[in-house]
């Protein structure tokens, strides 16, 4: 990721009649329907903002290991990003307090773990999503050595 040209720009939209699904747009991207979770009375079964925060912060942090893997020429074969977002009552306001990420690494059997956790570290570092929140958060990461 190139950050000479920083800050970068994003917009969304989000539209909404007062009951149903809000549509949420972006330039060039397919909409997406959101809805209130289960937890707030939603249906249960759309995307909602909670999801996309914590899906927000894995996708980052994959795409981040992505980036980083690649500069050092680190091969590996799956990476899988858990999270787990807690939202409470704090200071009289409704916020995610906690996130906990769970990262699993497959790597062929040989690779130096030092090196490995090393770039998931730089990962960890590097999330700018993560990064962003006021929220703690904790990361658990786990390395697999599989056979060729």
């Amino acid at each position: 990721m190139s950050t000479t040209s920083l800050p970068h720009q994003y917009q969304a939209r989000a539209s909404a009649g007062p009951a149903g699904d809000v549509s949420l747009a972006s330039a060039g991207l397919p909409v997406l329907a959101s809805a209130a979770p289960a937890d707030f009375g939603g249906p249960g079964d759309r995307w909602s903002p909670e999801t996309l925060l914590v899906a927000g912060i894995a996708d980052c942090f994959i795409l981040t290991f992505r980036a980083v893997a690649a500069a050092s020429k680190l091969d590996w074969s799956d990476l899988q990003c858990d999270v787990q977002g807690t939202l409470a009552r704090e200071e009289g306001k409704t916020r995610f307090t906690l996130f906990h990420v769970s990262v699993r690494l497959q790597v062929l059997a040989g690779v130096d773990e030092a090196r490995v956790r090393l770039l998931l570290q730089k990962a960890k570092d590097g999330c700018f999503i993560a990064n962003s929140l006021s929220a703690h958060i904790d990361f658990d990461m786990d390395v697999a050595f599989v056979s060729a």
